[in-house]
């Protein structure tokens, strides 16, 4: 691995892995991102990432002391707000390189950064806002989110929590499960439902951001999962939790709709991790058929392995043109729901395909060597089929956003 971003960091970018197309989508400014970013990974994570995940370490020291200083923690929030100032596109392609060095590392930066900060940044009150989102994209502290429960996985709809009006506040009670970054985490970003709808009946789900040093508020069972071991994922749980009516996000009912939004941009980040993934394993792939089997010596001979190859890369270059193009078009402020989806979707099943057929072609040593960068990918890779909907989800979300066009005309 390292050998393979020392070129990828020294190359052009029509001989990186990702081929001359990118040249089209990624400007002199992003492409220079890129860089920094590939010698930051090479320099502080790789000689870590496998030593912090097999101990199940969190990356406290390498969050705050290496990555807090370059802006790593608020890459697309504005310079006045604490961030890097930079555009979701360059946001996507740091959870990319991440990843594809440590998969840990960019699940902990998409959910503090997306799912932590955003909420907050695009719902909050001013008030809120200036006294959390500086700290947090300047990675003083970093941010969870809440939306999951035992019995509200991929229905969100679902939620049992309540918030319960007091005076000037409300009183949280429920439990939220699989929170990325919980343990140690200063704040959560949650949803409670705060009554029903009078005509439908349905729950009016409203959405809270809530400190972790609130009383009531407890983390508890760190899961022990089978991949992104360096990363933390806990339950909070709410016990008459007090917080002030400011604390709320948007106004009462919204938390559905507002969730659903920040899912959007999940769905890119968790798209452009599983891109990572998928990356690392053809990182790989391509290592080991140069190295070990002499292919330039007996193309012919090597045509299964050559093909396969190529179908990773193919794979691969597709789903990153998707998931650039979709950066793009949040960037630009236009309805992006369908297009993340099908780019999460599309991205994530091309790492399931790429990391096991690369695990089939190292064979003895993708199984047993603990140090394999392909074999971390491939535990890892799991999480971006399930995060941010499961791909069956997906597909409901871009089926019913084809018909809801369809109905409108636009795609006829």
């Amino acid at each position: 691995m390292p050998d393979i971003l020392q070129k990828a960091i020294t190359q052009p970018p029509e001989a990186s892995p990702e081929g001359g197309h990118t040249q089209v989508l990624l400007d002199a400014e992003h492409l220079a991102f890129r860089a920094e970013l590939r010698a930051f990974v090479l320099r502080e994570v790789v000689p870590i990432a496998e030593d912090y995940e097999r101990a199940e370490r969190f990356p406290s020291d390498l969050l705050k002391e290496k990555m807090a200083p370059q802006g790593y923690l608020g890459i697309p929030y504005p310079k006045e707000w604490g961030g890097r100032g930079l555009d979701y596109l360059a946001y996507a392609m740091a959870v990319e390189e991440f990843s594809r060095a440590w998969g840990s590392l960019g699940i902990i930066v998409a959910a503090h950064t997306t799912l932590g900060i955003g909420p907050l940044y695009n719902f909050g009150s001013e008030s809120l806002k200036k006294a959390w989102v500086p700290r947090l994209a300047q990675g003083e502290i970093i941010g969870s989110y809440g939306l999951t429960e035992p019995q509200a996985g991929s229905d969100s709809g679902a939620t049992h929590t309540t918030a319960r009006r007091d005076g000037d506040g409300y009183i949280l009670n429920g439990t939220k499960v699989f929170c990325t970054n919980a343990t140690h985490a200063a704040s959560t970003t949650l949803t409670a439902v705060t009554g029903k709808d009078a005509e439908s009946g349905r729950s009016r789900i409203s959405a809270f951001f809530v400190p972790r040093d609130t009383p009531g508020v407890m983390v508890t069972k760190h899961e022990d999962k089978l991949g992104l071991r360096g990363s933390d994922t806990s339950t909070v749980i709410l016990e008459d939790a007090r917080v002030s009516e400011h604390n709320m996000l948007g106004r009462e009912g919204e938390g559905f709709k507002i969730f659903m939004q920040t899912l959007d941009n999940g769905r890119i980040s968790i798209g452009a991790m599983a891109l990572g993934l998928a990356q690392c394993a053809l990182d790989e792939g391509l290592a080991y058929a140069h190295n070990g089997l002499g292919l330039f010596k007996s193309l012919f001979a090597e045509q299964e392995t050559l093909a396969l190859l190529a179908d990773i890369a193919t794979d691969i270059s597709a789903a990153r043109m998707m998931l650039y193009g979709v950066a793009k078009l949040k960037d630009a402020a236009l309805p992006h729901t369908q297009e993340a989806a099908m780019a999460k979707f599309f991205a994530s099943e091309v790492a399931m395909r790429a990391t096991d057929r690369v695990l089939n072609l190292l064979g003895r040593d993708g199984g047993i060597r603990h140090d394999c960068p392909a074999s971390r990918a491939f535990r890892d890779v799991k999480l971006c089929t399930i995060g941010e909907g499961t791909s069956e989800v997906q597909r409901l979300v871009i089926s019913r956003e084809l018909l809801r066009n369809y109905a409108k005309g636009e795609n006829k």
